[in-house]
């Protein structure tokens, strides 16, 4: 059996169109917040599976969960039965040819319980494969810029 790569990233927000991803405010690792606990307005989520060529076409399985800082799985969301821990989902791929699958989450209002390590983890059919982590911080624990001097005006012309 062939090995599925997968590659994935945080941003703002993910969008899947016509077989690519589209990503706002991409590449980030750090949330900062003013109040504990805090609601973060939306986290996206971007996967690509890649599938080698000659790979079975058949269902393939992923699943997404996160834990928080203190190792503990975290609602993603909430459904008609109560919190949601974990988002699955299934595709089927696979041929001739090397194909990729663009999948995007957004989880809006994202329940963020304190400062500290958070991780994102994605299996697949069962076994984990990539883990996203990024670290939620207080506000006031951004590290100030330094204050840059004014630049002076200019007062002649070059020539």
């Amino acid at each position: 059996m062939s090995t599925i790569e997968l590659d994935a990233f945080l941003a703002d927000s993910v969008a899947s169109v016509q077989g690519k991803l589209y990503a706002l405010g991409a590449g980030w690792s750090r949330i900062s917040v003013a109040l504990f606990p805090a609601r973060h307005d939306r986290v996206g989520i971007g996967l690509l599976f890649r599938l080698p060529a000659g790979s079975a076409n058949e269902p393939r399985r992923f699943e997404l969960r996160m834990h928080g800082p203190a190792d503990e799985e975290l609602a993603l969301g909430a459904g008609p039965e109560g919190p949601v821990n974990r988002i699955a989902g299934e595709f089927t791929a696979g041929g001739s040819e090397e194909q990729i699958v663009p999948i995007a989450l957004n989880l809006n209002g994202l329940a963020l319980p304190g400062p500290g390590d958070y991780r994102v983890v994605i299996s697949m059919q069962g076994q984990d494969v990539k883990t996203l982590g990024f670290t939620v911080q207080p506000l006031a624990a951004q590290p100030r810029q330094p204050r840059q001097p004014p630049i002076p005006p200019t007062t002649g012309t070059a020539g």
